[in-house]
């Protein structure tokens, strides 16, 4: 271990000197790319830097312990040791983990898409539900959250929406949240008070850049229309909405929110690249099952991660098989007890698979 933090050690200060290159620092391209580098890299040589420094403070005090003569300076030796042990420890424990195999996506913004599924009109109004918690969440955690897809019911909920979240490492804190939302309550159209069971669908997607995966413009269909009203009459007359289709799958993206057609063919790139970028990782998955078994489920949004129960103002999430209370303080974005329980749960099945 200490030869790999050593690595590190080199590797950071390399990057460090690198960025105050006038030369580097003129590429705007490359410049970000070694920052990413470089932040990458910045909580394990943080920690190897206090690593050395308990070690140095631990070989001081049985330094003094060995010919120190003074009762009292003793004694303050032999503390000075208790506690840098102490620290070594602790240490140790964080390093372990922050040398664990990162997700290669962890640093990316992400597109949060959510769709009702079983339910009707119930669970419609439950994926709008989601979506406030979760742009309550990302205001919270300072992140810019858009809206760059949306169609809504009726009667006020969500029958598609998707969402691009960015700041730094979302999709790690944010990638568990993929998978069933299943809730059970009496809805407000239920006039005999039954409770009712209904699920909506949650996708956490990295953001695809040209390095991860690139699209052949060839195997893509795009139109535009113009922009209509609620009352059906064009309200602009320029074709600013976009359309993109993928010949090989299928997939659709409508993007039509700015006024721009030109922002709208961006975002609707964005979103498409993030779609096919997400498949490919779904494949990739499947073929290394094994070796993911010990983390927390695999982003499938077939799985039944979590289930909202309001009658009994319990929150369970069944991966790490554990509840929660005080659902309306929950669904106000008051959501880290349970994301930090998932992260750690899935570090320490990390760390024991890496001991075998």
């Amino acid at each position: 271990m200490l030869d790999k933090l050593a690595n590190i050690e080199k590797k950071y200060l390399d990057l460090r000197d690198q960025m105050m290159d006038p030369e580097i620092i003129s590429d705007t391209k490359k410049s970000i790319q070694l920052s990413k580098e470089l932040s990458s890299l910045q909580e394990i040589y943080d920690l190897y830097q206090e690593y050395k420094k308990a070690h140095q403070q631990k070989k001081e005090a049985q330094e003094m312990i060995d010919t120190e003569q003074d009762s009292e300076m003793l004694e303050m030796a032999k503390e000075q040791l208790k506690e840098s042990e102490t620290i070594i420890n602790d240490l140790d424990q964080k390093i372990k983990v922050a040398l664990l195999p990162k997700d290669p996506n962890d640093d990316k913004n992400i597109f949060l898409e959510i769709r009702p599924a079983a339910g009707g009109d119930e669970a419609g109004l439950f994926a709008a539900e989601l979506l406030k918690m979760y742009l309550g969440y990302a205001m919270k955690k300072w992140w810019k959250a858009e809206i760059v897809e949306e169609q809504l019911s009726d009667i006020g909920g969500i029958k598609f929406v998707m969402v691009k979240v960015s700041w730094n490492s979302v999709y790690s804190i944010m990638k568990f949240e993929s998978g069933v939302h299943r809730v059970q309550r009496i809805p407000a159209t239920e006039s005999q008070g039954r409770v009712h069971t209904s699920t909506v669908t949650v996708a956490i997607m990295p953001e695809a850049e040209d390095i991860d995966f690139k699209i052949d413009p060839k195997e893509v269909e795009m139109d535009t229309y113009a922009a209509s009203s609620s009352g059906g009459q064009n309200a602009n007359k320029n074709q600013t909405w976009v359309r993109l289709r993928h010949l090989p799958t299928g997939l659709i993206v409508n993007i039509w929110d700015s006024k721009s057609q030109l922002q709208n063919k961006d975002k609707a790139w964005s979103v498409l690249k993030a779609r096919l970028y997400q498949i490919e990782l779904d494949k990739k998955t499947a073929e290394t099952k094994s070796l993911r078994g010990d983390q927390i489920g695999n982003g499938d949004r077939s799985e039944k991660i979590r289930t909202y129960n309001y009658p009994q103002d319990r929150i369970t999430d069944h991966r790490i098989h554990q509840s929660w209370s005080n659902l309306p303080v929950f669904m106000t974005w008051e959501i880290d007890d349970m994301i930090n329980a998932l992260v750690l749960e899935n570090q320490t099945r990390l760390l024991q698979e890496s001991m075998k």
